[in-house]
């Protein structure tokens, strides 16, 4: 699930930046479309409460990694230490 976010919102970013038309954001609405059927399929392995946190912490994280090292985005030293709790929290939470 993480990886469609990833996927859907670099078209985003793409989009928005013009290196893409507008009528790709349906790639990313069609992508989108595919997390309620990924997200049932996995409460059979894990509870809401863990998937739910386990897909934003790694959404999160997996999406700034791709605006910091494939989009050239800049964040600042604090949001850098905010990427490290979440780093914290998602090894807490697999444990």
């Amino acid at each position: 699930m993480a990886g469609i976010d990833v996927l859907a919102f670099s078209i985003m970013k793409k989009i928005f930046d013009s290196a893409l038309s507008p009528g790709f954001a349906i790639v990313s609405m069609m992508l989108y479309s595919l997390q309620p059927l990924i997200l049932w399929k996995s409460l059979t392995y894990e509870t809401l409460t863990v998937m739910n946190i386990l897909w934003n912490l790694l959404s999160n994280i997996s999406v700034t990694l791709v605006g910091l090292f494939i989009l050239g985005e800049k964040i600042s030293l604090f949001k850098w230490l905010g990427m490290v709790f979440g780093f914290i929290a998602l090894f807490l939470f697999t444990m």
